[in-house]
């Protein structure tokens, strides 16, 4: 007999946001005209007033998307609006505050250069239009879980960065592949406090990069991902805390050691490499018990890897000695 064991983030289909609902939301967005119109339909259809998407110039990708939705990544709960998920950000590049999507449209997102470089066959850069030509993109629904403890659940366009692992040949000798966002405290203002250790730097070990959940998104609400939200790629680990998730990257970089990363520079005791969820490992600060859902008076419980354990514990066996959660 045949027993289907349903993975920890799946949602039964009673709870569901129907699909069409989804779809026909985001095709009404897509299908308006900028200027007063599309004002106005964001105000309609998240109630916060005027959509930041209006203040973004034209993106070269935008032919790109809607990318075909990929069913073997869904949620446990509704989508998170538009509107608040794409006002609501943590990117310090830009201040310390979460209302930083106007400052963040003087973002230049073209021309944007990738460097991959370190233990590889031949390090290269290449164009982001370049790069995306080259990724079979499609959409994921992930949940975002902040070590702040608040999460949202969205809709991302990509790839898997396993494709760009493959593309880069990384040597066998690599460990690690260390990920760097733009410094360019002209247009960045939050770069302009000296006491951060700019750029923003992230990591993750080969074993991790390669996983099918890590993501680099290019888009997002089935359109190219927003300034404020990372443009013209991030990283989505949905496993680990949302600090992780390093934007608007410029450069990777394959490694035998492991990088330091930016929030473990800072403070080693209370931000750590791996940045694991886990509700039973407290912030130094604060529980990671529960947390609240943007966009609802909720509070749930906060499951073991964001709820994905089943695609990631293997990743962190035999390493009781490493302080994989913080």
């Amino acid at each position: 007999m045949l027993i289907k064991r349903k993975r920890g983030w799946e949602l039964p289909e009673s709870q569901a946001t129907p699909e069409s609902v989804f779809r026909q939301r985001r095709r009404l967005i897509a299908g308006l005209a900028a200027g007063p119109i599309l004002l106005g339909a964001g105000a309609l259809l998240a109630g916060r007033g005027a959509s930041p998407a209006a203040a973004e110039e034209a993106d070269p990708s935008a032919k790109l998307y809607p990318a075909k939705q990929n069913m073997r990544y869904r949620l446990d709960r509704p989508v998170t609006g538009e509107e608040l998920a794409t006002t609501y950000n943590n990117y310090y590049e830009f201040g310390s505050s979460k209302n930083i999507w106007r400052e963040a449209q003087d973002l230049p997102i073209r021309p944007w250069t990738v460097s991959i470089k370190g233990m590889v066959e031949k390090p290269f850069e290449i164009a982001i239009d370049d790069l995306l030509a080259k990724m079979p993109l499609e959409e994921r629904l992930y949940r975002h879980r902040c070590v702040e403890a608040w999460s949202m659940a969205v809709p991302w366009s990509g790839f898997a960065l396993a494709r760009l692992v493959e593309l880069a040949k990384p040597l066998s000798a690599a460990k690690y592949l260390k990920m760097v966002t733009l410094e360019d405290s002209d247009v960045m203002p939050g770069q302009r406090a000296g006491w951060y250790p700019w750029p923003y730097t992230e990591g993750l070990t080969i074993a991790e990069a390669t996983n099918e959940l890590a993501f680099i998104a290019t888009g997002l609400y089935g359109k190219p991902i927003p300034r404020q939200n990372g443009a013209p790629l991030r990283l989505a680990t949905p496993w680990k805390y949302g600090f992780k998730s390093v934007k608007s990257i410029v450069s990777f970089e394959f490694t035998d050691q492991r990088p330091q990363t930016f929030w473990e520079e800072i403070q080693p005791a209370e931000y750590g490499f791996w940045a694991n969820v886990n509700p039973k490992v407290p912030h130094p600060r604060w529980s990671q018990a529960s947390e609240r859902v943007l966009g609802t008076d909720e509070r749930v419980p906060t499951q073991l890897f964001n709820g994905y354990a089943d695609y990631v514990a293997d990743l962190y066996k035999g390493m009781e000695g490493e302080k994989l959660y913080m």
